[in-house]
This record gives C-alpha cells, structure tokens and sequence, in this order.
C-alpha cells in the first residue's frame, strides 16, 4: 500500500509541468497522437485532382504517323485553342525546314480570352530562350532546349474565357515542312480570384545608340527597354542576346525598374553580369546555365562579333507592380556602347494587356554585326 501511495504522489508531482509525460508512463498512447495530414504537407499530386488533364497536339487524325503540320510562308497555324476556365502547363515545339533562320522568322502568339491582338508576340526562338537564332542545349526553371532541337516551356499560363496560340511564318519564301506541337493544359471548375495572365514581349535594338557624356546615369532615360506595362502584376524575369559590335566588355550597364513611378528607378543594380548572377565579365568564356540564371552560350568574349545569350528569372522574388512597370537595363556604363540586343521580357498581370510596340520585320529580327 505504501508503495502504491508513493508512486501516486510522484506521478501528480507532474501535473503542472509535464501532464503528457506522466500520461505516457500510465500508458496512454493518444498523448503523442500526430494531427491528420493537411494540405501543406501532401503534394498536390498525392490529393485528389479537382482538373481535367488534356493534350492538344499536331498528332496525325488519321492514325498514321504524319504528326506534323507544314507552313507556308506568309501562312499561320493555329496550335492551341480552348474554351476556359484553364491553365496551360507546358508547351513543347520541334520544328524541321530548310530554313536557317526559322527561330528568328516563326512567330508565336498568344491570345487570351477572345482579344483580336496577342499579350504573348515573339520570334519562336527568343520566347524559348535562343535569342540569336541558333539551337544549343541548356537547362532552365522555365525554359530549355534538349536534344536536339526540342523546345520547352512550363510557366503556367490561366485562362479565363479561352486561349489560343498561333504561329506565324514570316519568310518570304521557305515553307515549314514540318511543325510538332504538344500542349499540355488543365481545364478547372474555377480560377483563383487572383490569377493573373501571362505575357512575353519582343524587343530589339539594332544596335543601341551609344551615349557620349560625363559617365552618369542616374535617371535611365537612355537605357534599353526589356518591356513597359500598365496594371497589376509581377514580373518573371527576362531572355537577352548580345551581339558585340565593338571590342571589350560589353557588360558594364545596370538594370533600373520603374516600378508605378516613371520619374525614378525604384531598382538598380550593379552590373550585366550581375543582374544575371553571374560575376566577373563571366569569365570571359565560361558558359553556364542554372535554375534561375544562366549565360549558356558564350562565343568569342569580349570582341566585335562576340555573342552572349543570358537569362534571368524571378521566381525567387517577383517584382510586384501596383499601377506600372518599365524594365530597362544599361547597354554599357552610362549606356556608352552601341552594341545589338535581342530580348522577352516575361511577367503576370491582372489584364491582358496587347499595347504592344510593332514586332520588327523578320529581315530586321536576324542578329547580324552593326559595325
């Protein structure tokens, strides 16, 4: 009895610092009990979906194997088109023909919810990330190109009425003997109250006019520009190739964003090369291609004729726009340097927005030295 007493009194001794230890001791299972599994701890593939998972693609409707689609110049094919709501999660391109300057001459675009004009207008080889006009494999978080010409996207894009994607070929005279298309999308009940629509731009300066003065810039009037919009979104990064026209480093211009305030850059950074993360001119000859950044194709580094493809995407850190935003960056210190870009920029906003400026003629897009 003295026994039993003792150890009732040293269990109670727990009761005001360590009731669930004293209830493990009596045995009692449920004072570890771990909750149910939510929402944050169950991927999404491992929940019940709540989509309808579709493909629309240039697969042979007679069950053949002719799964591609020829393009005339001058001609357009429609790709993609679905009523909404909907997402589209993927898009894979390849595409055989006999002209060497396809990636700069097609031309994609995308329209969303019935508009006549595109929030999405590119040369097909700049919206994937090859922004002077030849294949080369690399590895991104949102774009690539694999072996050995395959074309890749996964920025998701909603809808909310309908989509459609078209492509253009803009040759005089070399048709597309053969365009794949494979389009992965999701049709859902609804869209979140919040979701915004994407979009990606095309700009060129061929070149950029060299700035002579006292070596400051404080304001950006003379930068080139990635893009402009109006609305309310956020930014995702943008795809940028150089063509070098003059010797040395090309890479000196700082990127400055005006975000809802056109007067003043609310972002400025440090330097070309680190905008797109890397440092130190790249190395001169040192290619790299990572998750969020990357400069994958280097040729002939700082000299005349020197071509850069860089990228950057801000996944990590959207850059959120309440009212507008103009994307710039420096074409050398104090935009001293004449040399060619060819750029997307690519970002959400609440609207789709199709004030764009007029897509230069195939001929103009090809990247050639303006010496």
């Amino acid at each position: 009895m003295m026994d039993m007493q003792r150890r009732r009194r040293f269990l109670a001794s727990f009761g005001s610092v360590g009731g669930t230890a004293a209830a493990l001791m009596l045995g009692n299972r449920n004072a570890f009990a771990q909750p149910p599994a939510g929402p944050a701890v169950l991927p999404a593939y491992a929940r019940l979906p709540e989509h309808k998972t579709l493909k629309q693609s240039t697969y042979d409707r007679t069950g053949g194997n002719a799964d591609s689609r020829k393009i005339a110049p001058g001609g357009t094919l429609e790709v993609f088109q679905s009523d909404g709501p909907g997402i589209i999660t993927h898009i894979w391109f390849t595409i055989a023909t006999r002209s060497s300057r396809h990636l700069k001459e097609l031309v994609l675009r995308m329209f969303w919810d019935g508009n006549s004009k595109p929030s999405v207008e590119t040369p097909v080889g700049d919206f994937f990330g090859l922004n002077l006009g030849d294949y080369f494999i690399y590895q991104s978080a949102f774009m690539n190109c694999s072996a050995v010409k395959a074309l890749n996207c996964y920025f998701a894009m909603p809808f909310k009425k309908s989509a459609r994607i078209t492509i253009t070929n803009e040759s005089d005279k070399q048709q597309v003997d053969a365009f794949y298309s494979n389009i992965d999308y999701q049709l859902v009940r609804s869209l979140p109250s919040d979701a915004l629509y994407f979009h990606a731009q095309y700009r060129q300066a061929t070149p950029n006019k060299a700035v002579t003065g006292d070596g400051k810039n404080p304001g950006g009037g003379e930068n080139y520009v990635f893009f402009e919009t109006q609305g309310r979104g956020q930014a995702m990064g943008v795809t940028l190739g150089v063509v070098q026209n003059t010797d040395n480093w090309f890479g000196e211009g700082d990127e400055m964003i005006f975000i809802d305030d056109d007067s003043k850059p609310a972002i400025i950074g440090t330097g070309t090369e680190d905008y797109f993360n890397g440092a130190w001119d790249f190395g001169v000859t040192n290619p790299f291609a990572h998750l969020y950044n990357g400069a994958p194709y280097i040729a002939n580094g700082e000299r005349a004729g020197g071509r850069y493809i860089l990228y950057r995407w801000h996944a990590d850190n959207p850059i959120a726009f309440e009212r507008s935003l103009k994307f710039t960056i420096e074409h050398g210190h104090a935009n001293d340097r004449a040399d060619c870009f060819y750029s997307v920029g690519y970002w959400y906003q609440n609207e789709p927005f199709t004030n764009f400026p007029a897509l230069p003629s195939a001929a103009e897009r090809y990247p050639a030295l303006k010496l």
